[in-house]
């Protein structure tokens, strides 16, 4: 089966409409700009003959492709997110294949100097002779999760055309919000109607993924002391001093441009502050509870330790839950992952099961009584300039989502 420019297709228009997620919004979806993205899918799903297409209130967007197969069969989703990530800019997006790449130097922009080659992204192995898509040099592609759009799409396409091919109810659903940890904070699981779901937003092609970190968000508050700098002996609190202080005394060997694998992270990812007030935020990611609370513990002692050596100033520390690892979930339902790995070997390739380090709207889902894992794109460099995916890979990944839905109709 040969989807690729059918999935090079949808790609491009979708990565062409702009849905940056803003993390600091108080609306949900958290950009009106992705709705129009969503109302499109919305009226694609309708032109295919899906059936049941739905854009709720919270901008879910949700179909049904009626079962070919007598016979009660678990129900199916297939989940994908429309919105991109807010680390770069996802206006004026404008995709460009590098047909047949050779392994050589992958040219994005030599104006901006965005050279994309095996040496800086080693995920490039292997990947030589297929068509690789990348964005211009100025903004991210959008491949995530705008690959997984096209997929899921084009096989809900090829399936409704092709109703001799067997498989039960099966359930489209597209999502806003996933890069800001929102993308499933309203969704209705029961109304959904799916049994076990996947989605489709992971990297390089045969990797799945049964796992996620735990995660929490880390704000310290800190209030310091303004005095004259010429009196200030023993009477001032910088409290930007303090944040930077207790930013730079985490370790390095615990960061995450430091670990890779399960190797946990402390990353501070915003500093708000003056002398008088200060604000540092970030995450916290482990992959084992026990290791994502001891560090924990570790920064609050950090920040003891600083209290002592500050001590006009007032540090205060707090922990959010964000997400906790879906691997807990699957654990129970090893159904879900044995279809998914016989899935891939009947699409010709070799699974790769890894953690993800990070989270996917499957996480939250899992908890939330849709056990949910997460399959390949074909892509990798996500959230930046140096983002790529392979329409190959991408190509590879619609044929695992029709060998799954034979896999489920056995």
């Amino acid at each position: 089966m040969n989807f690729k420019n059918t999935l090079y297709s949808r790609l491009e228009r979708y990565c062409r409409v702009d849905t940056q997620a803003d993390p600091d919004s108080k609306t949900f979806p958290s950009t009106k700009k992705q709705l129009v993205l969503l109302k499109m899918l919305a009226a694609e799903l309708r032109k295919i003959g899906a059936k049941k297409v739905k854009m709720d209130r919270w901008a879910y967007v949700t179909a049904e492709l009626p079962a070919t197969v007598k016979g009660k069969k678990p129900a199916i989703g297939f989940l994908a997110h429309a919105d991109t990530s807010p680390d770069a800019s996802g206006a004026g997006v404008r995709p460009q294949v590098h047909r047949a790449w050779k392994g050589g130097d992958i040219v994005i922009s030599r104006r901006h100097g965005v050279i994309l080659n095996k040496k800086n992204c080693p995920e490039l192995a292997g990947r030589e002779g297929e068509d690789i898509v990348t964005a211009s040099g100025d903004t991210l592609l959008g491949a995530d999760n705008k690959a997984g759009l096209a997929i899921i799409m084009t096989v809900a396409e090829y399936l409704l055309k092709n109703p001799s091919i067997p498989h039960g109810t099966l359930k489209i659903g597209f999502t806003p919000d996933e890069e800001v940890g929102q993308g499933v904070k309203h969704f209705d699981v029961k109304a959904f109607g799916a049994d076990y779901a996947y989605t489709v937003d992971g990297d390089v092609a045969g990797t799945i993924e049964e796992e996620t970190f735990n995660a929490d968000a880390v704000k310290i508050e800190i209030k310091g002391k303004s005095v004259h700098p010429g009196t200030a002996k023993n009477a001032l609190a910088n409290a930007l001093r303090v944040a930077a202080d207790i930013a730079a005394s985490w370790p390095e060997n615990m960061l995450p441009e430091t670990t890779e694998k399960r190797e946990g992270f402390i990353m501070f990812t915003d500093l708000s502050a003056g002398i008088e007030k200060a604000e540092l935020t970030g995450i916290v990611r482990e992959h084992d509870l026990k290791k994502l609370k001891a560090m924990e513990r570790q920064l609050e002692a950090i920040i003891a330790a600083k209290r002592l050596k500050y001590p006009l100033a007032e540090i205060k520390v707090s922990f959010r839950e964000q997400y906790r690892n879906m691997g807990i979930v699957m654990a129970k339902h090893p159904e879900v992952m044995e279809k998914l790995k016989a899935a891939v070997r009947a699409a010709g390739l070799e699974p790769k099961i890894k953690p993800v380090r990070g989270g996917t709207d499957g996480a939250r889902l899992s908890y939330m009584g849709l056990p949910t894992p997460n399959v390949f794109t074909g892509g990798y460099n996500y959230h930046g300039r140096y983002e790529w995916v392979s329409l190959d890979g991408m190509n590879k990944s619609a044929e695992v989502l029709i060998e799954l839905v034979k896999e489920w109709a056995k």
